[in-house]
């Protein structure tokens, strides 16, 4: 067994284990395989040993990755530039981070451009961080609603981070706060919530995401 064989069973182990702790089922979490910087014969062997879907941060390392492996789902999760739509749009299933209106009005207009609609999640700055991206939750009524004019772009849901060091208890209340947000816009079409990463996944899990973004804890 590989390295990286063995880092991604003990991540998927530690995703069971959390589902079992909170009552849940391991199926209702999809685990991101965060791909950023790794070249494409090591992200191969992560797809041998069993990952479904791939993350990238960075558009272009979408872009220039996306034609090696095309048969994978792909996902865009970092932050996201309007100048950078043409290289994700049609290419990665589900973007994590639109953070404005205006975002999702030129993700809509280029994916009207080229025939599809894209769906995305709403990110939302729960810790109100002012190093992190993200829409406010005062804000995310009005963006929802204004959505839904949208008609080549598909509300999914939501993406959230913790702080990187913050406490236990910290990271649990805002991803209970991320959770009571998805809860309240299920009728609107929220079916997927985004969080957690290497240092903090099982903790997402307990709380209610449905897709866990991890890179390093496989990789490593």
């Amino acid at each position: 067994m590989t390295k990286i064989q063995k880092n991604l069973s003990n991540v998927l182990k530690r995703i069971e284990d959390a589902c079992e702790r909170s009552g849940r089922n391991p199926s209702e979490v999809s685990l991101i395989t965060v791909s950023k910087t790794i070249p494409p014969e090591i992200i191969k062997e992560a797809i041998d040993a069993g990952s479904t879907i791939l993350g990238e941060n960075r558009p272009q390392e979408l872009r220039d990755k996306y034609p090696v492996f095309p048969d994978m789902r792909w996902h865009i999760i970092g932050h996201l530039q309007t100048n950078k739509i043409k290289y994700i749009v049609g290419k990665a299933e589900l973007i994590h981070s639109v953070d404005s209106f205006r975002l999702a009005e030129e993700i809509n207009s280029y994916a009207e451009k080229i025939g599809l609609v894209q769906d995305v999640l709403l990110e939302v700055n729960i810790s109100g961080e002012e190093s992190k991206y993200g829409l406010t939750l005062d804000e995310i009524p009005n963006i929802i609603k204004d959505m839904k004019n949208l008609k080549n772009i598909s509300f999914k849901g939501f993406m959230t981070m913790a702080p990187k060091y913050a406490a236990e208890e910290e990271i649990r209340g805002i991803f209970k706060e991320a959770h009571n947000l998805f809860l309240k816009h299920k009728e609107d079409g929220a079916s997927v919530l985004s969080m957690g990463m290497s240092g903090d996944f099982e903790i997402a899990v307990e709380e209610g995401a449905t897709h866990v973004r991890v890179g390093s804890a496989i990789f490593k």
